[in-house]
């Protein structure tokens, strides 16, 4: 019995982390989201965040704008303390958890997240927004 009640706990225990997983990839999303929002609705030149905070409120606009409707918790580390990736020209452009366990998922991804694929621990796991690329010039004729 000692044994079934063993195995029942192993599998009670992997199913809690399978679902601190999805609300990792839910919370994560919706700060890359976020941040995209932010970016993309500048006005003037698009700049990234400065703080996460600024995701809540921003006040670059007569009326402030939500980009994010609350603070999201990591559910790997229980805790709001996210880990942040720095834009090159500054400003926060994305969001990790700093748990350095390794996670149960290794694939079957959604496209953005595609890269968690060969990730060894929840903080490679990077919700970054990535700008599009600027568009080509037409090829000149002649």
């Amino acid at each position: 019995m000692g044994a079934g009640m063993a195995a029942y706990g192993e599998i009670a225990s992997h199913a809690a982390q399978r679902e601190k997983e999805v609300e990792l990839l839910f919370a994560g999303d919706q700060y890359r989201q976020a941040i995209a929002s932010y970016y993309e609705r500048s006005p003037g030149n698009p700049v990234y965040p400065g703080s996460l905070e600024a995701l809540l409120e921003d006040k670059r606009f007569p009326m402030p704008v939500r980009h994010l409707r609350k603070p999201y918790r990591d559910p790997i580390t229980g805790g709001t303390d996210w880990g942040v990736v720095e834009a090159p020209e500054g400003g926060i452009a994305g969001v990790h958890s700093k748990s350095g366990e390794p996670p149960i998922k290794s694939k079957g991804f959604a496209q953005a997240d595609r890269a968690f694929e060969k990730a060894k621990t929840y903080a490679d796991w990077v919700f970054m927004h990535q700008p599009p690329a600027p568009a080509a010039p037409p090829p000149s004729s002649g």
